[in-house]
């Protein structure tokens, strides 16, 4: 238990700490750029707090070591960044196909290969479109900032139990690296009886024997397989689309960002507030399942005021949020899109400059 403390720290640091306090009992990893901070921090304290830190050979070693204490019931994670998230790809699949809990942290970095070191988000179609193989799919949470680093931990375990589903945080070199201060809450790692695992492999006294597989060969058998989990899918969709939205009500234009794009992108907008433009932001927290729900609601509402706006999608990549965006708006607005990859990051000066070009002649009073 961690007394309460405002204390700085990195949102890798962060991360780790939240999954600590969520309940995570076993961490195993392999280093890599921009996310080590978080592996040091869980090879410290893990065992301080009756935690399993293991690093592992590979990557592919620790996703599979995930899939083992996930199985038997633990709460545990891996992390990575972008080529060793690659590489895990199997494993997530196998996780998503046995529906074992678990939580995968990536702190993407620009590629593709091995790219380098430098923030990115070019990794999001790897993550909200399963990347393994199969027709699979992982939650995907997005923070914003370190407080929203550590809170997420607990959402994500949490969501992971409630399915019996990989969840990812998506977030990049930006995120794992800032340093801003954080409020530790005081936490019970005691688990609630939602939580309660009756299929895991816990020995088989006293019960029948639980099995956990993801090989179906009878014929039919597959598909049935395949069916449960697509009814799954649709709960989640339902249930689990989370967004903020900041002065959307009256807006001519709406950027849409996410991650640590959308620090920069809610500065810009606030900005051109001052300025007394009416620039508004979407920011989608799920990145899967996307908050199509909350964009239609902002389109309604603005629709009823006979004011339809320009959206305006801002991306450290160059177009993968932008298609999920596209699908939300389904026809009724304009999209456009600005993007920089390989390190390259948006610039307010850009996001400003595209709105102008843009603007039907908005800018020229």
């Amino acid at each position: 238990m961690v007394k309460d403390k405002r204390i700085l720290m990195t949102g890798n640091e962060a991360i780790a700490e939240g999954a600590i306090q969520a309940g995570c009992r076993f961490y195993a990893g392999y280093p890599i750029t921009p996310q080590n901070e978080l592996t040091a921090y869980m090879a410290k304290h893990m065992p301080e707090r009756d935690g399993i830190f293991i690093q592992a050979e590979s990557e592919l070693s620790a996703i599979n070591m995930v899939f083992g204490a996930s199985a038997a019931g633990v709460r545990a994670m891996t992390s990575s960044s972008s080529p060793g998230i690659s590489l895990k790809q199997e494993g997530i699949s196998y996780l998503a196909g046995t529906e074992l809990p678990s939580v995968i942290v990536n702190m993407m970095r620009g590629g593709p290969g091995l790219g380098n070191i430098a923030p990115a988000q070019s990794d999001y179609f790897q993550a909200t479109r399963g990347g393994g193989h199969g027709d699979y799919h992982s939650i995907v949470l997005s923070p914003s900032s370190v407080e929203e680093a550590y809170n997420f931990m607990f959402l994500a375990f949490d969501l992971a139990d409630k399915y019996r589903n990989p969840v990812i945080i998506l977030g990049d070199g930006m995120i794992g690296q800032m340093m801003e201060p954080l409020e530790l809450t005081a936490v019970s790692c005691q688990l609630s009886a939602e939580y309660k695992k009756p299929w895991a492999l816990t020995g088989c006294k006293a019960r029948l024997p639980n099995i956990i597989r993801s090989l179906f060969l009878a014929e039919g058998a597959l598909e049935e397989r395949n069916l449960k989990l697509q009814k799954k899918y649709k709960e989640i969709q339902k249930a689990e689309q989370r967004l903020e939205e900041l002065f959307s009500s009256d807006a001519e234009f709406i950027l849409v960002a996410y991650g640590g794009m959308a620090r920069i992108v809610k500065g810009t907008v606030k900005k051109l507030r001052e300025k007394g433009f009416r620039a508004g932001l979407i920011r989608p927290i799920t990145l899967w399942p996307f908050p199509q729900a909350g964009i239609t609601q902002i389109l309604n509402r603005l629709h009823r005021k006979k004011h339809l706006p320009i959206f305006l999608v801002v991306e450290m990549s160059y177009g993968q949020m932008l298609e999920d965006v596209k699908l939300a708006v389904d026809g009724k607005a304009k999209v456009e899109f600005l993007g920089r990859a390989g390190g390259g990051i948006p610039t307010e000066e850009e996001i400003i400059n595209k709105i102008r070009r843009n603007g039907k002649n908005l800018f020229s009073s």
